[in-house]
């Protein structure tokens, strides 16, 4: 094959679909920002989803430049995704630490955490306690605040981590004076921006809360194993994972989340970009799956557990049949936007 005229992505259907959702993500955030300053009402409305739904492509662009599932070049991926950590606010830690992660995610097969953000609850004053609470039930995600605002922090709390300050001060200082801009320009704006941000949150931790049953552990160090107390093999892992659909008789309303809903798919082969999973879902597993929880039967328990959610010890079970996912109450904290 000549390397001159290969296309640089991965999959031969790869061009098309990534042109778009790229265009997408990368027009549609800086038009959001300008409805954002407009003075109309209803254009203010509309630059807030356009900005939440272009920070939502940009998130679960990171989740595909991890897998290195769009570009044939690494390097390309990782550029591409340090570029959209920046637009999501996740770029306080590094890419390839955001990329370290999500790996032990799949090859643990379990929720890695080295913050455990229900011990820290536990050993603060009562009061962090109840605003985390009141925050959480007025739709405010305060657990997925305190994650960023932890990757933040932590070079500051280890030592053996101060070699990243300089970076991080350099990140914090770059995107305050950004923030100081638009809010020069306009503070309705900033604030208009903020509401956007919580809604590509909302959108992310509502998708991430219901697709694991996995166990989750917090280990002290990256490299600290999970413990061997039980079988995590490929059958595990799918029986504990779900793929839960926006929507199952109109399959093209899973792109507007890029298809990560399909993560059954995902789990089954991680190298293949968003835009085949769904034929790979079809093909593994045909039109009716167990392990299909459509999004519709979840909205309830996402609002019903908001708060419940905060401290459970585990994440719930799933049964079987109509029905089946009313005791599944979903996890906090396990987003892939933040490396810790």
């Amino acid at each position: 094959m000549n390397t001159r005229t290969a296309s640089p992505f991965r999959s031969p259907r790869g061009a098309l679909p990534n042109l778009i959702a790229l265009g997408w993500t990368l027009l549609g955030y800086p038009l959001g920002i300008a409805l954002l300053l407009a003075h109309a009402w209803w254009a203010n409305l509309a630059g807030v989803l356009i900005t939440a739904h272009a920070l939502v492509f940009a998130a679960y662009y990171i989740h595909e430049f991890a897998h290195h599932s769009i570009f044939r070049a690494p390097g390309a991926n990782q550029r591409w995704g340090v570029v959209m950590t920046w637009l999501t606010g996740a770029c306080y830690a590094t890419f390839d630490a955001l990329r370290r992660k999500h790996m032990r995610h799949h090859l643990d097969r379990a929720d890695v955490l080295t913050f455990d953000y229900k011990a820290f609850l536990e050993r603060s004053p009562r009061w962090v306690g109840h605003t985390v609470t009141a925050l959480e039930w007025a739709y405010v995600p305060a657990v997925e605040l305190i994650m960023h605002g932890y990757v933040m922090v932590l070079p500051f709390l280890r030592k053996e981590r101060a070699a990243e300050r300089p970076r991080l001060l350099a990140v914090i200082a770059t995107r305050a004076a950004l923030f100081g801009l638009l809010a020069w320009v306009s503070p309705t704006a900033l604030v208009l921006y903020a509401v956007a941000w919580i809604l590509m949150v909302h959108v992310l931790r509502f998708t991430d809360a219901y697709q694991h049953t996995f166990d989750a552990y917090a280990v002290l160090e990256d490299g600290a194993p999970v413990p061997a107390d039980k079988v995590r093999d490929r059958a595990y892992e799918q029986a504990n994972t779900y793929s839960n659909l926006v929507s199952v008789a109109h399959p093209w309303l899973n792109t507007l989340l890029l298809n990560f809903a399909y993560h059954n798919a995902h789990h089954e082969r991680p190298i293949v970009p968003w835009h085949d999973l769904p034929r790979l879902h079809r093909e593994l597993f045909g039109e009716q799956y167990e392990q299909v929880i459509p999004m519709a039967d979840l909205l309830r328990g996402y609002h019903r557990d908001r708060v419940k959610r905060i401290t459970s010890a585990d994440y719930g079970e799933v049964g079987s049949g109509p029905g089946k996912a009313e005791r599944f109450l979903g996890a906090y904290g396990v987003s892939f936007l933040t490396a810790v």
